[in-house]
């Protein structure tokens, strides 16, 4: 049975090691520690969608169709 090289650490002490840097996981920089934390709460806001007004409005006049459908299926629109 082969022995680890010497310059490789265990597991149990990369375990206890406190991560001070990071990767971006937009771009792949490197970062520090209160980079990737900031980093991190600007992507939790998700900014709300914008559609295009002609969008939304074809969207509402298909959930009225789909629910004229429902109500009076013989309609055949």
């Amino acid at each position: 049975m082969a022995l680890p090289p010497v310059e490789d650490i265990p597991e149990e002490i990369l375990r206890t090691q406190i991560i001070i840097e990071a990767r971006s996981p937009v771009d792949g920089k490197p970062l520090t520690a209160a980079e990737y934390a900031q980093l991190q709460e600007q992507l939790q806001v998700i900014p709300p969608r914008q559609l295009d007004p002609k969008i939304r409005d074809q969207i509402f006049l298909l959930r009225i169709r789909k629910g004229l459908l429902q109500l009076f299926p013989f309609l055949g629109i």
